[in-house]
């Protein structure tokens, strides 16, 4: 077998040897496509910037970690070529976000913590809010999400922050669509209860 047929699964033959215009050489086209996907293009990943701030303020539960979270997931990205595999931009860029929190948890809990400051600082009016209850609510709504079962927050942030369809959440998600829906309906469950909560207090 030529390198560059290694691979391909039984029967598949590569661009280079297959018969051009045959059925052979167009269906390993196909898998020649599957495999290298397409190129992310760098100058076009800051028009996801505002969904990708607010996916990370609902994973972070704070602006502050937000920020930092989106620069970082940026720097990652950004450092060399990638491939998009069966996957839009925005789907590719989500799960980069997740993975990169996720990797910055795992890096703080093995850390040693320190006493955690007043929650009164969390409630930092937020300077695009037309009046401060706007910001007090926005503030109380990413909390509660941040505070989700992983599974749950991670569809919600998907669907309801992001703007993905439930097709697009699945494939970013790596899920089957019904889970998707499911874990979705009752992760607004428990936001709605917490909120609830919250304003009991």
């Amino acid at each position: 077998m030529r390198p560059a047929d290694a691979g391909l699964h039984p029967g598949a033959m590569s661009t280079a040897t297959c018969v051009p215009g045959s059925i052979a050489c167009m269906n390993a086209a196909v898998v020649d496509n599957r495999a290298t996907g397409r190129p992310l293009d760098p100058t076009r990943v800051g028009d996801h910037l505002d969904r990708l701030y607010r996916a990370a303020w609902a994973l972070a539960g704070s602006r502050e970690d937000a920020e930092d979270l989106v620069q970082e997931t940026y720097a990652r990205v950004l450092a060399r070529p990638r491939l998009v595999r069966n996957d839009d931009d925005l789907g590719y860029l989500l799960r980069a976000l997740r993975n990169t929190f996720l990797t910055q948890r795992r890096t703080k809990n093995r850390r040693l913590r320190t006493d955690p400051l007043p929650e009164q600082l969390d409630l930092v009016a937020d300077p695009h809010a037309r009046e401060p209850q706007a910001a007090l609510e926005s503030a109380e709504l990413y909390t509660a999400i941040a505070t989700l079962p992983e599974d749950f927050r991670d569809v919600l942030v998907a669907v309801d922050i992001t703007g993905l369809s439930y097709k697009e959440a699945a494939r970013a998600l790596r899920i089957q669509m019904g889970t998707v829906m499911s874990r979705l309906y009752r992760a607004r469950q428990q936001v709605v209860r917490r909120l609830e909560g919250a304003g009991a207090t």
